[in-house]
This record gives C-alpha cells, structure tokens and sequence, in this order.
C-alpha cells in the first residue's frame, strides 16, 4: 500500500472509525484497521496503532500488531482483512466474539481497572465539551471525535 491509497486515512486531518463499529464481526477492529493504514502510510497523526484498545483486539484474537501490518502492506480491503481475521483468529466460538463486543460496548468506566479510572477521571473534563455524558467507555471516543 502507497501513501496516495484511498482506503490509508490522514488520521492528522479526520478520525478513525468509532470503536463501536464492526470488522470482521470484532468491535474495535475497523478502527484498529484505520490507524494500521495510517501508520504504514505515514498518516497516523496524533493517533497511535498498537495502543492499548488496539491490544484488546490483538489479544482477544491472538493476532499481532505485526501480522496486522503484514496484511495491510499487501493492500487488502476491509473485507479481506475483516475475512483474514475471522479465519487467523484464534477465537472460532461466535457466542465468545458477542460476548467479548458486548462486553466492550457496554463497558462502564466503573467496570475497568482502577490506573484506566484514574487516566479517565482527568482525560474526559481536559478533552471533552462540557456536559458531555459518558455512559459507557466508548462513548468517549464518540464524544471525543464528534460522533455523538
């Protein structure tokens, strides 16, 4: 993949997708995807790939940060690697991935360890508008990057 490839957002100038959407059947992947084609294409801005949202994914499935980038060097669409994962993952059990989703998407600040609950405490009145109200933890992302 080449810095001018279409499917390689300038992650310095628009957002990667809201961890909320699906890739592959996996919450988080579609935006780990974004900022993946973004790093290889030098257009990651503030972003970071192989963060730790991107490393419950990577956990999760047993997939690596590298193979991901492998992948996305050889200039696979959304579905190819939304396939790829579904057939590299080490998770074969549809029940597991709705669980794990769910588990994500409806995650509660309250619910997560306590060092994320403190990071949070600060991050969400220093990034977020005023009277913004976080129900769930990716509603963060969301508010953060104007989705909702």
């Amino acid at each position: 993949m080449n810095d001018s490839s279409p499917s390689a957002p300038d992650l310095s100038r628009t957002y990667p997708r809201s961890p909320r959407e699906t890739l592959g059947g996996y919450v988080v992947a579609a935006r780990t995807l974004d900022k993946c084609r973004a790093e290889v294409a030098g257009t990651l801005g503030e972003y970071h790939f192989d963060c730790p949202l991107d490393n419950l994914l990577f956990d999760f499935t047993g997939i690596t940060a590298d193979q991901l980038r492998e992948k996305v060097s050889s200039g696979a669409t959304d579905e190819e690697i939304g396939n790829w994962l579904r057939d590299t993952s080490k998770v074969k059990e549809k029940r597991e991935v709705i669980k794990w989703n769910n588990d994500l998407r409806y995650k509660r600040i309250s619910e997560m360890p306590i060092e994320l609950q403190e990071f949070l405490e600060e991050y969400i009145p220093e990034n977020l508008p005023d009277g913004s109200i976080v129900y769930y933890w990716f509603d963060v992302y969301d508010i953060e990057e104007e989705r909702i």
